[in-house]
């Protein structure tokens, strides 16, 4: 059992990986014994990745069949939109029904070690701590309002590779001008955590989808200024651009 699990989960990595990085083109046909062939592995593994990568909403399947999904520009603004919606939501439950000290306490440690990252300004930033703290910052907010269903629903937003938080953020590193919309973010992180506390419910929701919208901003930059920065965007590759 342990042996299948494992090799399953080799199976999800690779052709994550493979997609992710535009080995397998969007609308490629993906064929089960191909597949295990190339990875090494036997096809019920395999089948297991297949349907997974389904569920996370990379590939397209039609009955039996499956192949690499497409996206426009449109997908990702929606998926950006929607996990701004409901992070929101999350922030504007945990303002409502308030927070437990541990919780509270947990967050500003989240918060500290991000204004230590950011504080030596945008060209000395550590860009792998940031992301590291950004993550743990955005995994808690879902998890502030004390619903499993709400944490369910916005992880669940964040599968597809750029709607998630961290999405943008490499592409961050290599534009000056987004260096310093990352110090805007953690300015965000300090007012919707305050709004929270503060029990203004309005205000964290709105604040909260705000802040979604700065990857909203670095797509369309991306996508219409600077096309090479795509290879740097986890998954974006698979993003037609708009003609």
């Amino acid at each position: 059992m342990g042996q299948a699990l494992s090799a399953a989960q080799r199976a999800v990595l690779a052709l994550r990986d493979m997609v992710m990085s535009g080995d397998l083109a969007p609308g490629e046909r993906l064929y089960e014994a191909g597949l295990a062939e190339n990875l090494g592995l036997s096809r019920t593994p395999v089948r297991e990745a297949l349907m997974h990568l389904a569920q996370e909403g990379l590939l397209a399947r039609d009955g039996a069949s499956y192949s690499v999904r497409a996206f426009s520009e449109a997908d990702v603004i929606d998926a950006i939109e929607l996990r701004g919606v409901l992070e929101g939501t999350a922030a504007r439950l945990a303002a409502e029904r308030g927070i437990s000290t541990p919780m509270a306490s947990e967050m500003q440690g989240v918060l500290s070690v991000l204004d230590g990252i950011v504080s030596v300004g945008a060209n000395g930033l550590d860009f792998g701590a940031y992301i590291a703290g950004n993550a743990a910052f955005h995994a808690l907010l879902s998890r502030l309002c004390g619903s499993d269903l709400i944490e369910r629903e916005a992880a669940r937003a964040t599968r597809l590779p750029f709607a998630s938080p961290s999405s943008f953020l490499r592409v961050q590193q290599e534009v000056h001008a987004f260096r310093e919309s990352l110090i805007e973010g953690q300015r965000h992180h300090r007012a919707i955590f305050e709004a929270i506390e503060a029990r203004e419910g309005a205000r964290a929701e709105a604040l909260t989808r705000e802040h979604a919208r700065l990857a909203r901003r670095n797509l369309e930059y991306v996508m219409h200024q600077d096309q090479s920065l795509i290879a740097r965007v986890p998954g974006l590759v698979l993003v037609a651009p708009a003609i």
